[in-house]
C-alpha cells in the first residue's frame, strides 16, 4: 500500500466528521473545488455550499443531516460524506460509518472541544473505522502544534501520528512539512501549495519531527524499529506501507494540517486519502461481504417534498442499474426506479452502479436508514445494527388544522425513516402524539420538516406528566342508583369496602355477596363501574393503589340491569374517594447521567435544583476523565433537563431514564398541579 506500490482500488466512501462547527461542510466545498466538481467554492454565510444545502440547514446556519458528493481526483472516484458534528444529529454519522471505507476527523486548535473530539473518535474506534485528523483552521492557531497534540491525544485511544509541522514566517503558519515524504511546501491561498527548499531550522525541526514519527510506527514493525536502532534511514516505500498498514488496523491516526477556507492542505489531505486509505473490497471484508450477490447499504434515507422518496446507499458487491429488485433483511422487495450521482441535494441520472460507488436510488418503499439490500435470492444479514442513542427530550405535536390530522401519521413515520433516533409515542390518556429526539434543534427541524416536506402546520407543548392520585383511608361505602321514568326503570344497589393498597400495587377487586343480595351476573358490571371511575379521582387523575371490595346491596327483579349496576359502582367511588384522604402521587424516575468528571460538581448542584436524590457517583466504565451520575428524579423535572445538562458539560452530556415508583406529592406544588389540572377540565 505504499505510495509507489499497490494502493486500493475501486471508488471510495469518505466521511468527513468532527465537532460542531469545525469547518466539515467548508473542507467538503474546499475538495469540491480543488477537484474541479464545481467551479467556485461557496460558503456557509453566504448560503451557497453542496453541503448544508436543505431549508434547515440554511436557516440554522449548522449541518442538520449528511451530505452526500462525489467527485474524480487523480482518475479515482471518491465520494464524501459531510456528517452533522452536533451532538443532536450525531446518528446520521453513526449509521452513515459501517459502509465509509476512511472517516477524516476536522478538528481545530480548541481545548474547549476536546470532549466533543473524544465522543467521534470513540465511534470511529468502535465501529474500526480508519481515520485521519484534519487540523483546520491552522493559519489561526496560537499554540504551538505539539500543544496541540498533547491537548488532543487523551481524546484518541489510537496514537495521535504527526505527519506534518507547520514551517513559520515569524508567528505566522506559511506552510508545512510532510514527514514522510521530507519535503517542504508553502500555503498558497486557493492553488497548489509550491515546494520549497528545506533547509535551516526547517530541517532540523524535521529531522526531530521524523525521527518520533518512525518511533511510533516502530512499535509495531520490529524491522523498523531494527532500522533505527542502527541509525539506517528506512526506505521512503517502507514509511508509506507502515503508515497504510497501521491506519487500516487502527493503531494510529495521522494529523494532517490546513485551513479548509483558503484550502489550504487539502491537496495532500487527498494525497493522503489515495494511497493510504482502504477500499471497497477491505470495507466489504470488515462487513461481512463475502461476494456472490449483490448487497448495499443504506446511508440514509430522504423523503424529499417533490421528488420522493430517495436512499443514498453505498454498493459493498455486485452491481444495481435501473429496474433491480432489491430486499432488505426481513425480505420485503422493492424495484429501483432510477440510479442517480449525488451532488447534495442535487441528482443526476447515471448508469449501472458497480462494488464501491456510493449513488441514490428512487422510490425503494422499504427501505429506510441503516438498512441492508441485497438480489435475493435469500436476504443478507444485516452488515451493521447501529441501535440509536436513548432519546432525552419530547415534545406533544398537534396538527393546527384537524383535517392533517391523518397525514400527520404518515409524515411523522417517514421522519422515523429517515433518522431512526427519532420516535414517536401515543399516549391515549392525554390524547397526544409525543415526539422524542435527542434535543431541541432535531426536535425543531422535526416539526420545519412537517412543515415544508409535508406542508402540515403543526403546535408544540410539554408532554403531559403522567401523575396519578391514590387514598391514604378506608371506608365503606354506598353507591345506588334509581331512576324510575315510566315502564322499566333503573336501579342497582352496591356496598363498596374501599381501601388503600401497597405503592405499586395498583388495582384490586373482590367481592364477597352472600344470599344473592347482588346476583352473580352483575358483579362483573359493578367491576366495570368501579374502574370507570378510577379513571378521573377527586383530584383530576387516574386512581391506583386501592382495592374495592362489593360486600353488600340489592336488586330490583325487573328494574335491574348490567348498566344500572355498573353506574351504581361509579357512584360508590365517585361519592366515597374524596372521604379516603386522596393524594397525588408523582412518577420517580432513575436517572444515570454522563458527563466529563470536570462537570460532575455542576451535576450535583444541578440535580439539587431539580428536586434530585442522589444515589452515587462512579467512574464510566472504559472513559477516562467521565463519570456517572446516579440520580432518583421526579419525571416533571426531566422534560429539559437535557438543555442544562449540555449547557453544563460543552454539548457533551447525556443521560439515561427508566420509570421507578410513585412517591407522593404534597404542598405548594401539589395545589398548583391540582388546580391546573381542574382548570384544564373545566
Amino acid at each position: 500500500m505504499a505510495q509507489n506500490g499497490t494502493r486500493a482500488t475501486g471508488p471510495r466512501c469518505i466521511a468527513l466528521v468532527g465537532p460542531f462547527q469545525s469547518g466539515k461542510t467548508t473542507l467538503l466545498e474546499a475538495i469540491l473545488a480543488r477537484t474541479g466538481a464545481i467551479q467556485r467554492q461557496g460558503t456557509v454565510d453566504a448560503e451557497n455550499t453542496v453541503g448544508d444545502a436543505s431549508k434547515e440547514a440554511r436557516h440554522h446556519k449548522m449541518t442538520v443531516e449528511l451530505s452526500v458528493a462525489s467527485t474524480n481526483f487523480m482518475g479515482d472516484t471518491y465520494t464524501f460524506v459531510d456528517c452533522p458534528g452536533s451532538v443532536e444529529f450525531v446518528h446520521d454519522m453513526r449509521a452513515a460509518l459501517p459502509a465509509v471505507d476512511a472517516a477524516v476527523i476536522v478538528c481545530e486548535l480548541d481545548e474547549k472541544k476536546v470532549p466533543q473530539l473524544q465522543l467521534i473518535l470513540r465511534e470511529l474506534e468502535e465501529q474500526q473505522i480508519p481515520r485521519f485528523l484534519f487540523l483546520n483552521k491552522i493559519d489561526k492557531a496560537d499554540s504551538t502544534i505539539h500543544e496541540v497534540l498533547r491537548v488532543l491525544q487523551p481524546a484518541s485511544r489510537g496514537k495521535l501520528l504527526l505527519r506534518q509541522i507547520p514551517t513559520l514566517s515569524g508567528d505566522i503558519i506559511t506552510g508545512f512539512v510532510d514527514l514522510a515524504l521530507e519535503r517542504a511546501f508553502v500555503y498558497k491561498e486557493h492553488a497548489p501549495s509550491e515546494v520549497i527548499p528545506l533547509e535551516g531550522d526547517a530541517l532540523d525541526r524535521e529531522k526531530t519531527a521524523r525521527f518520533s514519527m518512525l518511533e511510533t510506527l516502530a512499535d509495531h514493525d520490529d524491522e523498523l524499529m531494527e532500522q533505527l536502532l542502527e541509525d539506517i534511514q528506512p526506505p521512503r516505500d517502507k514509511v508509506f506501507d507502515d503508515l497504510s498498514k497501521e491506519l487500516r488496523e487502527g493503531l494510529v491516526c495521522p494529523v494532517l494540517l490546513g485551513s479548509a477556507t483558503r484550502t489550504n492542505g487539502v491537496l495532500r489531505l487527498l494525497k493522503a486519502l489515495r494511497h493510504e486509505s482502504p477500499g471497497i473490497a477491505e470495507t466489504a471484508k470488515r462487513l461481512g461481504v463475502k461476494g456472490g450477490q449483490t448487497v448495499a447499504y443504506v446511508l440514509k434515507t430522504i423523503n424529499t417534498a417533490h421528488g420522493g422518496k430517495m436512499s443514498a446507499v453505498r454498493v459493498l458487491s455486485g452491481k444495481i442499474g435501473d429496474g433491480a429488485n432489491l430486499m432488505n433483511a426481513e425480505g420485503q422487495v422493492a424495484r429501483v426506479a432510477a440510479v442517480f450521482k449525488l451532488m447534495g441535494q442535487q441528482t443526476e441520472k447515471r448508469g449501472a452502479a458497480e462494488a464501491g460507488d456510493t449513488i441514490a436510488l428512487g422510490k425503494l418503499d422499504h427501505a429506510k436508514t441503516g438498512d441492508t439490500l441485497s438480489d435475493g435470492p435469500q436476504p443478507h444479514a444485516p452488515v451493521a445494527e447501529v441501535v440509536p442513542h436513548p432519546p432525552v427530550l419530547s415534545i406533544a405535536v398537534v396538527a393546527k388544522e384537524r383535517k392533517d390530522d391523518v397525514k400527520l401519521g404518515q409524515a411523522l413515520a417517514k421522519l422515523l425513516e429517515e433518522d431512526p433516533s427519532i420516535s414517536v409515542v401515543h399516549n391515549p390518556e392525554a390524547h397526544e402524539v409525543v415526539l422524542w429526539g435527542q434535543g431541541e434543534m432535531q426536535l425543531r427541524v422535526a416539526t420545519e420538516r412537517l412543515a415544508d416536506r409535508f406542508g402540515i402546520a403543526t403546535s408544540a407543548h410539554k408532554p403531559t406528566v403522567g401523575y396519578r392520585e391514590t387514598i391514604k383511608k378506608a371506608i365503606v361505602q354506598r353507591g345506588r342508583h334509581k331512576k324510575q321514568s315510566g315502564g322499566h326503570g333503573q336501579y342497582g344497589d352496591v356496598v363498596l369496602d374501599i381501601k388503600p393498597l401497597p405503592r405499586g400495587s395498583g388495582f384490586n377487586f373482590s367481592e364477597e355477596i352472600k344470599g344473592g343480595v347482588v346476583p352473580r351476573n352483575y358483579i362483573p358490571s359493578v367491576e366495570e363501574g368501579v374502574i370507570e371511575a378510577l379513571k378521573h379521582g377527586p383530584l383530576g387523575f387516574p386512581v391506583v393503589d386501592i382495592a374495592a371490595k362489593l360486600i353488600d346491596g340489592s336488586y330490583h327483579t325487573v328494574d335491574s340491569s348490567d348498566m344500572a349496576f355498573q353506574l351504581a359502582g361509579r357512584l360508590a367511588i365517585h361519592d366515597g374517594l374524596p372521604q379516603c384522604q386522596p393524594v397525588l402521587l408523582e412518577p420517580i424516575y432513575q436517572v444515570e447521567i454522563v458527563c466529563p468528571s470536570e462537570a460532575t460538581a455542576k451535576m450535583n448542584a444541578l440535580m439539587s435544583g431539580r428536586r434530585g436524590q442522589i444515589l452515587g457517583f462512579d467512574t464510566r466504565e472504559g472513559w477516562d476523565g467521565w463519570d456517572m451520575v446516579r440520580v432518583q428524579m421526579p419525571e416533571s423535572e426531566i422534560g429539559d433537563l437535557i438543555v442544562e445538562v449540555r449547557s453544563a458539560t460543552a454539548g457533551v452530556g447525556s443521560f439515561t431514564f427508566k420509570f421507578d415508583h410513585m412517591a407522593e406529592l404534597m404542598g405548594r406544588t401539589a395545589e398548583q398541579i391540582v388546580a391546573a389540572r381542574k382548570a384544564a377540565a373545566a
